[in-house]
C-alpha cells in the first residue's frame, strides 16, 4: 500500500517461526561518522487524515498497468494513484516518462497537501504497519516497522542488495522523487529478528491503531504511529544489535 505515509526527500510476521522481520524503508542521507551497523531513523510522515485514509491508500505503482490504475481510481479523486501513476489523469497512451506526467503528479501532490488531505506529523516518528492478506484460503500476516534507511549504507552493503533493477525504472523513480521532493514509495527490507525489538513491536501493535481498514482486494491494513521519544530511542537502540538489513 502507498499513500498512507511519505517523507521529505532530505532527510505479522512473515511466518510464525521466521527469523526475518519486514521494514518499510524510506531513504535518507547520513551525515557524520561512518556506521558499522545498518541504522534506522524516524522521519516526519506525510499521512492522510484518519477519516479518508482508506480512500487515499492504493496498491504500489509498479503492480498496475496504466489502464488498471485508471479503472481502480475511477470515481475516487482521493486515490494516491493520481500521484503515483499520474498518467491516469492525462490522455490515454501518453508516454509514461513524459515531463507532463511528472508535472501532473507534482500538481496533484501539492494540491492534496494544500487541501488538507495529507498532513505532516509534527515530529519525526517511527510507524508500525501490519498487513493481513488472504492466501489460498488462509491468512498471511506481515508486521513491520516503517523507518528511514540510508543510501550510504546501501552503497556500503550494510543494506544487502537483493535484486537487479531496470535503468528506465530507476530513472523514472529518481525523477519522481526529485520533482515531488518526496519519497512516495517505501522500499521493502528485512532484518534478523531480535527479542527486544519484537517485544516493542508487539506491545505497540496491541494498542489502538491510527488506521485500520480492509481494502477492496481483501487486504487489511493497520497502522500505528510511534511518536514518544523513549520508544523511538529504544527502537533505534534495538537496531544497534543488527548488523545488516
Amino acid at each position: 500500500m502507498t499513500g498512507v505515509f511519505s517523507c521529505q526527500k532530505e532527510n505479522g510476521r512473515l511466518t510464525s517461526n521466521s527469523p526475518l522481520r519486514p521494514i518499510y524503508g524510506h531513504i535518507y542521507r547520513v551525515r557524520g561518522e561512518c556506521s558499522t551497523v545498518a541504522r534506522i531513523m524516524p522521519f516526519r510522515g506525510l499521512r492522510p487524515r484518519k477519516d479518508i485514509a482508506a480512500r487515499v491508500a492504493a496498491p504500489p505503482y509498479d503492480v498496475l498497468s496504466s489502464e488498471e490504475a485508471r479503472r481502480l481510481a475511477e470515481g475516487n479523486e482521493l486515490s494516491f494513484l493520481h500521484i503515483s501513476k499520474a498518467e491516469i489523469d492525462l490522455e490515454p497512451g501518453v508516454n509514461l516518462y513524459s515531463p507532463a506526467v511528472y508535472r501532473k503528479s507534482k500538481e496533484t501532490f501539492e494540491r492534496f497537501i494544500r487541501e488538507g488531505h495529507l498532513h505532516y506529523d509534527q515530529k519525526p516518528c517511527f510507524y508500525i504497519y501490519r498487513q493481513v492478506m488472504p492466501v489460498n484460503g488462509a491468512t498471511h500476516t506481515q508486521l513491520g516497522i516503517v523507518a528511514g534507511a540510508s543510501v550510504e549504507e546501501y552503497q556500503k552493503n550494510l543494506i544487502r542488495k537483493h535484486e537487479l533493477t531496470r535503468k528506465d525504472k530507476e530513472d523514472d523513480r529518481t525523477r519522481h522523487v526529485d520533482i515531488l521532493d518526496a519519497q512516495t514509495g517505501p522500499v521493502f527490507l528485512t532484518y534478523r529478528a531480535r527479542p527486544s525489538v519484537d517485544a516493542m513491536v508487539t506491545r505497540i501493535s496491541q494498542g489502538p491503531p491510527e488506521n485500520d481498514f480492509t481494502a477492496d482486494d481483501g487486504i487489511r491494513h493497520t497502522f500505528w504511529v510511534v511518536s514518544d521519544d523513549p520508544t523511538v530511542k529504544a527502537l533505534q537502540r534495538g537496531f544497534e544489535e543488527i548488523d545488516v538489513l
